[in-house]
């Protein structure tokens, strides 16, 4: 058995890994100490694949919207009973989810780590999906979408992707719609289910106070075997570089107007180290704009015009990047018009290089603190390892990334032209 070892001596961790036959990447971080055990088992299919070719064929598939969530749900399902109360029966806790880019599922423990591991693997490699139980969770999944429909902290996000966005699927609900369900059927799950399910498509990844060698001893020996894994191609529409529009409103049973802004990001690297570098340098670059403990922030929530639940973040995938900053405000328009003209005076007059030490320091503190937390190192590693890159890296980066860069990501990223603006009204 290959294992490979990486240490982070700079941070105190270690990073083994092993690549099974069937082109799985299985990865352990030790926590020694930790009561809690944490494991992932991931595959790097989310709801924006929903056109992708296989093996060189030049054959289209094109999938409704919603598949990847409506697979995450079904998987949970087996013949024997839910994998859920068998998870119970172990002590554990279960979870998964899906994202624009990937879908997770995973568990914590403190005790029968093994039979929990075992369980996960079983379950996530052996769907029993018939024709009653796709009716059955439609229904399910469509009252979840009607719920999602009403939920305004949704509603003014997903609103403001599909202001950036014209043609891509990163607009479009996780779920899907009631219209794009009604046509998911057995064969399409089966097919997505084999394209995307195929172990070297996927990462198994676990954190906590466990021996790395009988970790993948047992995944050896648990993941099935596997013939010629599929070369998938993923398609996505010619998105302009233009915004789609640069508003939009709705009213829902909401006190006071919430809002969300964000910047459409176009012409960068998607993969690697670059990624990440892009990443660190727009989000240094929000933080010293509007963060806590930015003047402007701190002006706007004197005047009134935001509250505590403000916030930012920034998201670079595979085929998209954007930044989203919002939360409630009597007066959306006017905030927007203070950040339009903090913005040009940056842009004129150059950022502070105080507060660019100060802002990188925080993050790269924040990201050094999540480290003592099995739930944000498994979160991080498999998003940051989807797009090519390691989550250590993140390290490396925060060391050599330099002022000059920042200021360049920040005239890159806030163009005004691609800014757009997503309200919801009280109705």
């Amino acid at each position: 058995m290959n294992i490979k070892t990486i240490e982070y001596k700079n941070l105190n961790e270690v990073v083994y890994s092993y690549t099974h036959k069937s082109g799985l990447k299985a990865f352990v971080i030790p926590k020694k100490g930790y009561l809690k055990k944490y494991a992932t088992f991931a595959t790097h299919y989310g709801s924006v694949n929903n056109r992708f070719s296989l093996n060189e064929s030049n054959n289209v598939i094109e999938i409704p919207d919603g598949v990847a969530h409506f697979l995450e749900h079904k998987l949970f399902e087996q013949k024997d009973g839910s994998v859920m109360d068998k998870f119970s029966k172990l002590g554990s806790n279960p979870n998964a989810y899906t994202s624009f880019a990937q879908t997770v599922y995973l568990f914590s423990c403190t005790e029968r780590f093994k039979e929990n591991l075992k369980l996960l693997l079983d379950f996530v490699q052996n769907p029993y999906i018939t024709d009653e139980s796709i009716e059955k969770e439609r229904h399910i999944i469509a009252q979840e979408i009607k719920m999602y429909e009403d939920n305004a902290n949704w509603r003014v996000f997903f609103n403001l992707l599909d202001a950036l966005y014209k043609k891509h699927p990163v607009k479009v609900n996780i779920a899907g719609s009631i219209e794009s369900i009604s046509k998911i059927d057995r064969d399409v799950l089966y097919t997505c289910y084999d394209t995307f399910y195929h172990p070297s498509n996927m990462l198994l990844l676990v954190v906590g106070d466990v021996d790395p060698k009988e970790v993948f001893m047992q995944i050896d020996e648990g993941i099935s075997k596997y013939d010629k894994k599929p070369d998938i191609k993923r398609l996505f529409p010619k998105e302009q570089e233009a915004i789609n529009t640069d508003y939009v409103e709705q009213k829902l049973a909401v006190s006071i107007p919430i809002f969300q802004m964000g910047f459409k990001d176009t012409n960068f690297q998607t993969g690697g180290i670059e990624s990440l570098k892009r990443e660190v340098a727009v989000k240094i670059s929000l933080g010293m704009l509007m963060g806590r403990s930015s003047e402007f922030y701190n002006r706007l929530y004197k005047e009134g015009l935001i509250n505590n639940t403000f916030g930012f973040d920034y998201t670079i995938e595979e085929d998209y990047a954007y930044s989203a900053f919002g939360g409630e405000s009597q007066d959306p328009f006017l905030v927007k018009e203070k950040l339009i003209k903090k913005i040009e005076e940056l842009q004129n007059n150059g950022l502070n290089r105080d507060d660019y030490e100060r802002v990188k320091r925080a993050m790269n503190g924040r990201f050094i603190k999540q480290l003592n937390s099995v739930e944000g190192i498994s979160h991080m590693f498999i998003s940051v390892h989807f797009r090519g890159a390691n989550m250590f890296d993140y390290f490396k980066v925060y060391s050599e990334i330099s002022f000059e860069y920042v200021e360049k990501m920040f005239k890159q990223h806030f163009n005004i032209d691609k800014l757009a603006l997503s309200v919801i009204r009280p109705i």
